[in-house]
Formats: C-alpha cells, structure tokens, sequence
C-alpha cells in the first residue's frame, strides 16, 4: 500500500515550496497528503483500476495532484519533488522539525545567515547570533536550542504508535514461515512504552537454523547485521533495528518474561528467585538441573511465588511487592472501552465525514460514540462557530435514526481562553452531551497563568473533562509550564476527568500523570483524538498507557455503562 509514501512526498514537496515562498499550492499537496493518507483503500488499486479519472474522485486530488500520483506509482519517483530537493540542502528542510519554526523563519535563517544544517543552527544559536535577526531574540534561541535537543530524542526513540503495528506486521510474516509454533513481540513494545529504540521479537521452533535463514530473508530486512541460529539482528526499511531471537517453543514462558523487561523488573525477578536457590533466565526457571518453570509467564512467576505481572506493569515500581502479596490492581483490558469521546470529522479538521465515522464506531463495536469537533476560536482547525454548532448537533440527530444500535453523543473540543473561560457560552455548552476543554493557544504563557486557565475550565459546570492536559507531543513539544497538583486539586474538587489521549504522538497523560490520577481517584477517559477513520484504531495505546499507570476499569468513565457517568 503507498498511500504513506505519496502522502509524504506531498507533504514535503508542501514543505519545500513554503520555504520557496511560493503560495497557495503548499496548501493544495497538504490537503492532498491528508486524504490520501486518510484513505482506507490503496490507491494503487484505484489508479490500477481506473486510472487518473478514478483518483479524481477523491476529495481535494484534481488533476495535477492526480498525475503525479499515478508518476509515483508507474516510476517511484516524482519529478517536481526531485527537483524541488535540489534547490534546498537537506539540513535546510530538517530545520522544520524543530517547534516553532516554520516555512518563514527556516527561510530567512537560510538565506540571511547561510544556516543549512542543524549542526550550524546549534552552533550560531549559542553563539547569540540569531537573535540579531528581527523577529527571533533572545527567547528564540532558548527555544531552538531547546527544539533540538527534542529532534535529537526523536531521531534516537520512535513513536510506539508508529512502531508496534510495524513490529505486529513483521510477527505476523514471521508466524506464516515453515516451522514457527509462535513469534510475539517482547521489550519495550510489549511494555507500551510511550518511544522505543529498537524492536524485540521472539521465535519459537524447534528448528532455529532452519527459520534464522527465513527470517533474514523478510522483505522488510534492509540490512542483516548479524546471525545465527538463536538471535538475527536486522536493521529494517524504516531505519529500525530488531533482534529477532529463536528459542525452543517449551521456554514460551521464561522467554517472554526475560525479553519483555523492563532491566530493572527482570533484575528483581532474578534476586528473588537467587533467594529461593534457583536461578532465571531465559531458559527458564532452575533448581539445580531441574527447570521448575518455562511454559508460561504465570508458571514463572507462580514459582516465584508471585501473581503474574502485566507487561505494561513491569517496571519495578512496586509492582513485585503487590504481586507477592496477591494484591495487584486487575488493569482495564483491550476489549473495555465501551465509546470513544473525543473524535472529528470535516465539519472542523477531520477527513472524513460525521456518518463515516460514525459507522466505523459501529463496526468497532461501540455502544456510544460522541462527535467532538474544534470550537470557533480554534480558527487554524475550521472551528464551528454557533450557527456550525447547531447545524451539525441536526445532522448528528438524523444519523441517530439511521445508527439506532449506537448512542450518538453531541460534543465539542471546546478552547480554554487566555482568561479559563471557555469559547462558547454556558447557553451552548448546556446543549451538548459531551465538552471537553482543551488549550491550543497560548502554549508559552507561565505556570501561574496556565494553571489558572486550567483550573477556570475545570471549575465550568458544563466540561466533561479535560483533553491531552498537558499538550506535550512526544520528541516535537514540550508540556507546558503547568502545576499538576493544583489542577489535580481542583479535579478532585470539581468531580471532572482527565483524558488519556490515545494520539500517538501526544499519549498525554502519561503513565505517571495516570497512576496519580488512580491513587487519588480522579476519574479518566481514553479517547483516540480521532482525525480519520483509521486513526479511531488508536485506542490500544491509550489504554496501554493506562495500564501502565495501573488504571482498572473503575477508574475510565468511557469503561463503564454511559448511564452511569454521563448527568446531561
């Protein structure tokens, strides 16, 4: 499927010709890059199918857009973004990656101070050279310098929703080869850790020669590294690098709990079971020459004496002293999320229509669902303004009748003004079913001046909760100056939830922001952030983030019936 690949030629082609100062086309390849990655079916097989004229029909792809899609598909390549990369040095459009600067401020940084890598960038940045251009100053600077060490993180640790459906469609290659019993991924994936370095993925057969061949053979292998019989370490076509390992399919157990980590979790695990005169690893659990335990993680950790740990739960944060004393928290599952609260559509900022999806929220199986898009000030996201508001609270009432084995929920992701004070009046906001709060302006106001933004929308009688409360997006921006426990105080005070965002770049609680939440009973919801139909998929990492904060199903408003929670 290529629609990633065109979608991000087109975005960097959109990059490129902002940087050119050329108008109005970077803002027809965004919107084309948006649709298409958007687009459930390849568009290989339409262009296949039914050539330029089938492209066409998709929203925002006329005919120029059509033609250098179809140039991709039958060359590789498109010639105008080649040629576009040639008038700007790579180092130039890697500049955009840093907040903050945009096409504008990347160009006059190219041209008035020659700068076209990020290493010069640092280098005249703590040299105080920037800030004698108009425009930029000294709080410019901090913020480059502070930008690029973000870059550099995100150039060292991947997004987990970005890399774990890359790693589940590996496994998923390696269990069809001849003589795999089992593959699963472990390590920090297994974990749902928010970034991952690598990938962890373990094999069971019973002829390791025999798949270590197979396994450097995967299409997605770039490069072998190294190889033998037990381990294959690859770097992949998206730059990562794997260990596969081989192990016999009776050390399932003993191989899970070794290679899922986290160092500190097994380290614990190991001392426990020398104090009990065994020894682990990942052939299994030993006394003398006796393996006591190997087929399974609850067979290891019951003769260690413990309950079995969740994955997401083994970090060595007390986990193991809960476990010993068959007390750990029953964590909420995959399957317990009963409606997504925090979803858009193209009445705002979203790409696909409001019945679009609401029909994949059926298809998941949701008994609610609640369309949520941007109110009026967020200008930037199409935000409706009342008259919007009311229109599309009809178009939802008309779907209701056509979706009657769904609860259609009337929302808005409404702003947190400068003030606290919420964009539409308390007259709207008693119309919907669902208001989340959420800032997206303002980022770098101070502490006292956002938590009391915070605090003002939490005090509202109307907000349901609060969204990705601390707008950090992982390796890209920073969370903002924000008192936590003040905002948790007031949380408490008020009854409202916090969101776990489930965008994979924000994750926003994070774990333990989540595990605060939990031991002071302040309630949660795990939402998707939905831009698309296919990004209501993100669930899973939400809730593996809860799951690391130790969150259970009484604690997730969206867990539990909507009877139960929802007062409108």
């Amino acid at each position: 499927m290529k629609n990633k690949e065109i979608a991000a030629i087109f975005y960097e082609m959109a990059d490129l010709l902002d940087i050119l100062g050329v108008e109005w086309k970077p803002l027809a390849f965004r919107k084309a890059a948006r649709v298409i990655e958007s687009e459930p079916e390849d568009v290989e097989k339409i262009f296949r199918k039914s050539g330029e004229k089938g492209l066409k029909e998709l929203e925002g792809v006329g005919d120029a857009i059509a033609k250098k899609i179809g140039e991709f598909i039958e060359t590789g390549k498109v010639k105008e973004h080649e040629e576009l990369k040639k008038q700007i040095p790579d180092g130039v459009e890697s500049m955009l990656k840093i907040p903050g600067l945009g096409p504008k401020k990347v160009a006059r940084l190219f041209k008035e101070l020659k700068i076209d890598s990020l290493e010069k960038l640092e280098k005249l940045a703590k040299a105080e050279k920037i800030r004698k251009l108009s425009g930029f100053g000294e709080k410019s600077e901090e913020d480059i310098l502070m930008g690029l060490e973000l870059v550099k993180k995100g150039t060292e640790r991947k997004l987990l929703g970005i890399i774990l459906p890359y790693a589940e469609e590996i496994v998923n290659e390696i269990r069809k080869l001849p003589h795999v019993e089992r593959a699963e991924v472990a390590g920090s994936l297994r974990r749902m850790r928010e970034t991952v370095k690598d990938m962890d993925m373990l094999v069971f057969t019973r002829t390791p020669g025999v798949v270590s061949k197979a396994v450097q053979k995967l299409s997605e292998v770039e490069k072998v590294e190294r190889a033998g019989d037990t381990l294959v370490s690859v770097r992949l076509k998206n730059g990562i690098s794997a260990d596969v390992r081989m192990l016999a399919p009776d050390l399932y157990g003993s191989g899970l709990v070794h290679f899922t980590g986290s160092k500190e979790h097994g380290i614990a695990l190991r001392n426990r079971a020398i104090k009990m005169g065994m020894k682990f690893s990942e052939y299994g659990l030993v006394k003398g020459k006796k393996i006591v335990a190997s087929k399974s993680e609850k067979d290891v950790y019951a003769a260690l004496g413990l309950q079995e740990v969740p994955p997401e739960m083994r970090e060595n944060e007390g986990e193991i002293e809960l476990a010993e004393k068959k007390k750990l928290p029953e964590i909420v599952g995959y399957d317990d999320i009963r409606g997504d609260l925090h979803t858009h559509t193209v009445w705002s900022d979203g790409a696909h229509t409001t019945e679009q999806m609401v029909s994949r929220a059926v298809e998941l199986g949701y008994e609610y669902y609640a369309i949520t898009d941007h109110s009026k000030s967020d200008v930037v996201a199409n935000g409706l303004n009342e008259k919007r508001v009311k229109e599309h609270m009809m178009e939802i009432d008309k779907l209701q009748k056509k979706f009657p084995q769904i609860t259609l929920l009337k929302g808005s992701e409404v702003a947190i003004l400068t003030n606290g004070e919420m964009d539409y009046s308390n007259k709207v906001l008693k119309e919907l079913d669902i208001v989340i709060a959420s800032i997206h302006s303002g980022f770098k106001n101070d502490e006292k001046k956002m938590t009391a933004r915070m605090v003002g929308a939490l005090e509202n009688e109307h907000v349901t909760f609060i969204a990705h409360p601390t707008g950090r997006l992982i390796n890209q921006r920073n969370p903002y100056a924000l008192n936590t426990e003040k905002i948790m105080d007031a949380a408490q005070r008020t009854g409202k939830a916090f969101e776990i965002n489930a965008f994979p770049s924000r994750l926003d609680f994070d774990a333990k922001n989540v595990h605060s939440c939990v031991e002071r009973k302040i309630p949660l919801v795990i939402n998707t952030d939905a831009h698309s139909v296919q990004n209501l998929d993100f669930m899973k990492f939400g809730i593996g983030q809860a799951r690391r904060g130790w969150a259970t199903k009484k604690d997730i408003l969206n867990a539990q019936p909507l009877q139960k929670w929802l007062k409108k």
